[in-house]
Order: C-alpha cells, then sequence, then structure tokens
C-alpha cells in the first residue's frame, strides 16, 4: 500500500514538473527547486497523499520553518507549494487547495546594490586587451552592463541574435519572452573585437568556453569575482549587480520607468520601481535645491 502511494505521489509531481516545464516555461533551476521543496514539504508533514493535507497542517510546516530560513526563502518554498496544489485543483485531480487564505510571509524589502560610474570604468578596464580571453572578459563585462541583462540571457545570446550593424540584441528572457536589448558603442566595439579575434565560428553560442561549449552563468560569475578583485571594488558584486547598476544608472540619467522596465524584461512596473528607493538621496538633494517649501 505504501508503495503504490509513493507511485502515485511521484506521478503527481511528474505531471507537476510537466507542467511547469512546458506551460511556465520554468527554467531548469527553478524546476529543480519547486519540486525539491514540494518533496520536502511532504516529508516534513509525513503525508503520503495531498488529499491528507490540511491548511493547519500548512500553517504548522510554515512555523517549522521561520527562524530557521529568512522569509524569502520561506515564501519561495510556500510558493512551490500553492502551485503544486493550484495545479492539482485545474487538472481535477484534487477537489480543494489547502493553501488557500495563507498569506505569503511578507519580506523586508531590500534595495539593490549597485557599483559607481568609477566602479565600472575600472572593472571594464581589467580585462587583457592583448588576450583572447581578456577581449571575450571585455565584451561580456560591456553586454552585461550596457543592455543590462540577466546571466542567463547572457549565456543563451548567438551571434545570430545579435546585429551589430543596428545595435541591438535579441534576447530570451523569462518565460520565453523575446525583447531587444539595445548595445552601446563601447559594447559593440568590444563584440567586434573579440569576434575578428576568434578562430571558433562565427554562429552559435556568443561566449564560449576553452572547449568550445557555451559558457555557463556559474563561470561568469566566478570570472567576474576576478575582475571585481583586480579592480579593487569592494561592494559584492554579482552578475546581477550589473544588471541593477545598469537600471541606477539609466534612472539617474533621467530615464522614464516605463522604458527601463522594457529594457529589462520586468512583467510588472513594480519589480522595477525598487530602483527609486535606490535614488532617493539624489531625489532628495535636488528637492532642497529646487523647491521653494524646502
Amino acid at each position: 500500500m505504501a508503495t503504490s502511494r509513493a507511485h502515485a505521489f511521484a506521478a503527481l509531481l511528474d505531471a507537476f514538473a510537466g507542467h511547469l516545464r512546458a506551460e511556465r516555461h520554468a527554467s531548469p533551476h527553478t524546476l529543480r527547486a519547486y519540486v525539491a521543496d514540494v518533496r520536502e514539504f511532504f516529508a516534513a508533514l509525513d503525508k503520503p497523499l495531498p488529499g491528507t493535507v490540511t491548511a493547519a497542517g500548512v500553517r504548522h510546516w510554515l512555523r517549522t520553518l521561520d527562524g530557521r530560513l529568512d522569509r524569502s526563502s520561506i515564501g519561495r518554498k510556500l510558493a512551490a507549494v500553492r502551485g503544486f496544489f493550484r495545479f492539482l485543483v485545474a487538472t481535477k485531480q484534487l477537489r480543494r487547495d489547502p493553501t488557500v487564505g495563507i498569506g505569503t510571509p511578507k519580506t523586508r524589502r531590500k534595495l539593490p546594490s549597485h557599483l559607481s560610474l568609477d566602479d565600472v570604468d575600472r572593472l571594464l578596464a581589467t580585462p587583457d586587451p592583448a588576450a583572447p580571453r581578456g577581449l571575450r572578459e571585455r565584451a561580456l563585462l560591456e553586454v552585461l552592463y550596457t543592455a543590462g541583462l540577466r546571466v542567463s540571457e547572457l549565456t543563451g545570446l548567438d551571434w545570430e541574435r545579435i546585429d551589430l550593424d543596428a545595435g541591438v540584441a535579441r534576447v530570451l528572457g523569462k518565460g520565453r519572452k523575446e525583447r531587444l536589448a539595445p548595445l552601446g558603442r563601447p559594447a559593440l566595439a568590444a563584440l567586434e573585437a573579440y569576434r575578428s579575434a576568434c578562430d571558433g565560428p562565427r554562429s552559435g553560442p556568443v561566449f564560449r568556453n576553452a572547449r568550445g561549449g557555451r559558457l555557463t552563468p556559474r563561470s561568469v560569475a566566478r570570472n567576474l569575482r576576478t575582475h571585481v578583485l583586480r579592480a579593487g571594488i569592494r561592494t559584492r558584486t554579482t552578475p546581477h549587480t550589473l544588471r541593477h547598476t545598469f537600471a541606477t544608472h539609466m534612472l539617474g540619467a533621467g530615464a522614464d520607468l516605463r522604458a527601463i522596465q522594457e529594457l529589462l524584461g520586468h512583467a510588472s512596473l513594480s519589480t522595477t520601481q525598487r530602483y527609486t528607493h535606490v535614488d532617493l538621496r539624489h531625489l532628495m538633494e535636488a528637492y532642497d535645491r529646487a523647491h521653494p517649501r524646502a
């Protein structure tokens, strides 16, 4: 009996994973995390089948996580479990969703860290222009910062998706949504220099490793840490920091939030509005200088 129930649960979990992959276009990382979170939830409650789970059980599980994990991690786990039950109800494999009415734990919104213009200049100057790898690294950093790409979007870039004459790249973002990302003159020049020095094919992945395969997000993050150390930058810097830096510098230069939303590929303007908090000091300084009642 226990074996058959385990098989039934595994089949439901496989179906949920297939739904995430096909309908939600979830990345492999998201897929692994959601499936692991759902498994962990049922193991913690020691419930063999979804139909035995109650709202009280879900709340008890959340209380066991409080204090062990930060609230954003708890919220992610709850989102995975909630998504699983919604899927079961939508596919008529379950009559009721025990997570209905259970709120997501409120989190303190952290301001995105970003680099100063001087930091960016020093970072971009670290790759060696005399070495092929240095040309690749310079092009990579220029594109990350100039276009505000996610690291997965950067590593997924193919030469066929870059129009060097028009100065744009066609980027495949979250949910496999495509958008045009403008590339500035320095990024275009760096890409041209990198492509000219490449011995490999002029099609397929733009950024390749030493074996000719597509560079991975982990490799990009590791290489970036090396350049950050060389540049003497003290701010904790990840590939996503350069994306935040792009948005912050755009906002500081007067760009419209809607335009930044489109450039970043954000589905919601509220996500982009985080950057108004980053620039609050500059807004207050301008207010103090200009407003007659300041």
